[in-house]
């Protein structure tokens, strides 16, 4: 063959190659496609594990509510060494009417709880195994009994309340926040040593009361009072039951920022630098007593809300803003947590089935910290399910003011032309705990049912 009818052959068959290839894979270079975008909203309400956290002995709560607050004295769990109290403590805090419900719950256990009157928040039989060693106080705060933390028998018993408690409430997800309490006032962490009660104890025990909690609790999320070396050894959240107060929350942030030497214990450096802790572990706590909710509230809610942003506050309680004060209530509770949503929703046509491409954002001031698995759903106009596909997505990872993309390819034929008029598509978020979808993004479109309708 010559080299003019060589070429020309194989120009030839170059161009029926290149319509082949054209109209194999043209719908993926030219596709048809319909694009959506969705604005933010300025809707207000809650969503799961966030927002405002009430007492679990509520009898009733508000519809933005998916939190309950939960604190258990060693008294009222342990009466006798070895008795557990579960049936009054779980019929006091309602743990199977809330997880019924599909609302979580935020645990602290406290060993001193100052009162108006005399009395221990150990069991008795612990008070006679430490040899009573501790400290009787009547203070301007309260009456109680501070236990001395660096007692071996209250470390050893210590440990093994705590894995009961994990063994008894850690296996179901109910509980998904532990505020670390154990030491101190109110399981603060701090106690009125200038009283003459006795200090915390070093860095070396106190770690002994934190440990036994990583391993008891493996899916429930952990937070400190302060930026501890113990908070940052395990990744833990952080809480401040100052919120609201100025003076103490910008201290407590520039002590998360800078570190520092911790006076309870007259210790150097034992307060570290946590400044990005929040990007994967959440901030709570509880509004001060010590302002007003009108000053909190009203008179200076452009100032309480710039705190709770600059905290990247995930929830409140179990003192929670008073909806006496209803616009300040709002604007704290759209200010705290994520506040997820997709930017923009494109559907195009592919070789092997349509293509979900989607853009999330989180417009919130913290991402969702957990990885439940994230759903589309395809519904026929009757609302029964067709098809529903995983999207490869970790939600904790759409932190706020960044984007994250994904594709999802779904097999429904060309989903009536790209969703119309037969086919609905929705986003659902999962609680692994209840298995329903009940997530609402931020978003302005429909939501029914715990899903989010693009189309």
């Amino acid at each position: 063959m010559g080299k003019a009818k060589y070429w020309k052959g194989l120009t030839a068959a170059g161009i029926v190659l290149a319509v082949v290839l054209v109209v194999i894979v043209g719908i993926s270079v030219f596709p048809e496609k319909n694009i959506k975008e969705y604005e933010e909203t300025e809707e207000v309400f809650g969503n799961p594990l966030m927002g405002y956290a009430p007492c679990a002995w509520n009898e009733t709560v508000s519809e933005d509510v998916s939190l309950l607050y939960m604190d258990i004295t060693w008294a009222e769990l342990e009466p006798k060494e070895g008795e557990y109290n579960w049936e009054s403590i779980e019929k006091e805090n309602q743990l199977s009417r809330w997880k019924k419900e599909g609302k979580h719950i935020i645990l602290r256990f406290v060993c001193d709880v100052p009162g108006k009157e005399k009395h221990m928040d150990i069991p008795e039989w612990l008070y006679e195994k430490t040899g009573h060693t501790g400290t009787w106080y009547d203070v301007e705060f309260g009456k109680g009994f501070a236990p001395d933390y660096n007692n071996e028998q209250m470390i050893y018993y210590h440990a093994q309340a705590v894995k009961t408690l994990g063994e008894h409430l850690g296996g179901d997800g109910l509980i998904s926040y532990i505020e670390l309490g154990s030491l101190g006032h109110w399981g603060e962490w701090h106690v009125n040593y200038s009283a003459g009660i006795q200090r915390l104890p070093k860095e070396d025990v106190r770690e002994q009361y934190v440990a036994p909690w990583v391993e008891a609790f493996p899916d429930a999320m952990l937070l400190m009072r302060r930026s501890f070396s113990h908070a940052s050894k395990y990744g833990t959240g952080l809480y401040n039951d100052m919120t609201g107060d100025p003076g103490e929350t910008e201290s407590w942030l520039k002590e998360i920022q800078n570190g520092g030497d911790l006076s309870q214990t007259d210790e150097k450096n034992a307060v570290v630098s946590m400044s990005d802790f929040w990007k994967t572990a959440p901030v709570g706590g509880e509004f001060t007593s010590s302002l007003s909710m009108e000053e909190m509230l009203d008179t200076d809610i452009s100032r309480t809300v710039e705190l709770i942003r600059e905290s990247h506050t995930t929830f409140l309680g179990p003192n929670i803003a008073d909806k006496k004060y209803q616009q300040g209530y709002e604007s704290v509770l759209k200010n705290m947590g994520y506040r997820l949503r997709i930017s923009q929703a494109a559907l195009s046509h592919g070789f092997t089935g349509t293509k979900l491409s989607l853009g999330w954002v989180n417009d919130g001031s913290a991402p969702f910290y957990k990885d439940w698995s994230v759903w589309v759903y395809v519904t026929d106009k009757e609302g029964n399910t067709v098809e529903k596909k995983q999207i490869d997505i970790q939600l904790s990872s759409v932190l706020p003011g960044e984007t994250i993309a994904t594709e999802t390819w779904l097999d429904t034929k060309k989903l009536e032309e790209l969703a119309g008029k037969k086919y609905n598509l929705s986003i659902g978020i999962e609680d692994p705990m209840t298995g329903k979808t009940n997530l609402h993004m931020a978003m302005k479109c429909s939501y029914k049912n715990g899903r989010n309708f693009l189309w």
